[in-house]
């Protein structure tokens, strides 16, 4: 009778060991920390010329988890940056040019609105204004991208903790003559319009904004340097100081622009320089252990293509040799290629799949349960 009981108790702690393991490998896959980066207009072959041009390997090549999302906006089979990016903040197909409202103009929450609900810091960097489509679709609400003033002063009045990029003139330089720096400093903002500090400069300050140039950024030609990188680090250290939870959004704004202009050289350089933001974000990701990065563009921009590249012989005919690549587009608008996802940490395997680009938000809330009840 004893050997059986012995037998029993070691059945049940044997279960009880095993729902136990279940139960933490459960919670490991709820991600603490969110780092989204977008590249904004890039498809799979931009995303293939850091193969290669990059001088080092590219840190796409660095994740495991990856889908494909479908653009189309609410109305249109070609999504503008404003649809596109208010799907990923708001979880809702809308038409083009819309901020985070849903198609019938209705108001819709976003990320920052939720994320800040359940005391998890928030972060916002751009190439461009910090007021352009991509970002603004995080914070703001309006009928049309182009309120870049209404976008900035919902910007001062929103729950984001750290932001930085360009736009400076829609916040000192307002058509209503309001001084919103003002507004900022007293939501306890430290906000510099000449450079990135060393987070030593800014560790003990409540929030940090940076606006450092009156509209967009440089591109990486014209001499803009590591801002996108620096940025993204200082973010990440200033949003995890207190040891809480936090979501970044930073967007490589500049690779749509290269691809309107279909200037290749534009292009890569913004998109190799996008690339060494990934790194940062995944380095960090690798030595914390519980943040969930996501990799993901609104849309293509250009119809870039790579193929072999074109040449002529003496005699004037043209061939193509297929030792060197050259770079073309079909267009200097966007088009409705489907976009890659790449997903590294905790939770990335949710983002593996083809699916709609409005699910990104439904999978993020899904694995960090930032939309539910504790």
């Amino acid at each position: 009778m004893k050997i059986k009981l012995i037998i029993l108790a070691c059945l049940v702690l044997v279960i009880f060991a095993c729902n136990s393991g279940k139960n933490v490998n459960k919670e490991a896959n709820n991600p603490k920390n969110v780092i989204l980066l977008i590249s904004d207009g890039t498809g799979l072959t931009q995303i293939s010329s850091a193969f290669y041009f990059k001088e080092s390997s590219p840190n796409y090549s660095r994740f495991k988890n990856i889908g494909l999302i479908k653009t189309s906006s609410s109305r249109e089979d070609v999504t503008d940056s404003a649809a596109g990016a208010t799907a990923f903040a708001c979880g809702v197909k809308t038409y083009n040019g819309a901020i985070g409202v849903a198609d019938d103009s209705t108001e819709v929450k976003n990320l920052v609105e939720l994320a800040s609900l359940k005391k998890i810091n928030t972060g916002m960097i751009a190439t461009s204004s910090i007021t352009h489509a991509t970002p603004a679709s995080f914070y703001a609400h309006t009928l049309n991208r182009g309120f870049a003033e209404k976008i900035a002063l919902q910007l001062a009045e929103s729950e984001i903790d750290f932001f930085a990029g360009g736009g400076l003139q829609y916040f000192n330089k307002r058509t209503d003559g309001r001084n919103l720096l003002n507004t900022l400093n007293e939501k306890q903002f430290t906000i510099n319009t000449t450079s990135l500090n060393d987070f030593s400069k800014i560790k003990s300050s409540e929030k940090a904004g940076y606006l450092l140039a009156q509209d967009d950024m440089p591109s990486t030609i014209m001499g803009r340097g590591d801002f996108l990188s620096n940025a993204t680090e200082l973010a990440i250290q200033f949003l995890s100081k207190d040891n809480s939870g936090f979501f970044i959004m930073a967007e490589g704004s500049q690779i749509d622009w290269g691809g309107h202009a279909n200037n290749a050289e534009y292009l890569v350089s913004e998109l190799i320089d996008f690339d060494d933001a990934i790194g940062k974000a995944l380095d960090y990701a690798e030595k914390e252990g519980n943040t969930l990065v996501i990799v993901t563009s609104d849309h293509e921009t250009g119809g870039f293509t790579l193929a072999a590249k074109k040449k002529k012989t003496e005699d004037g005919e043209e061939y193509s040799d297929y030792s060197e690549i050259g770079m073309t587009f079909s267009t200097t608008g966007h088009s409705a290629a489907l976009i890659p996802v790449f997903a590294y940490g905790p939770g990335s395997e949710e983002f593996i799949g083809v699916y709609e680009n409005s699910n990104i938000f439904e999978k993020i809330l899904k694995v960090t349960k930032w939309g539910g009840l504790d």
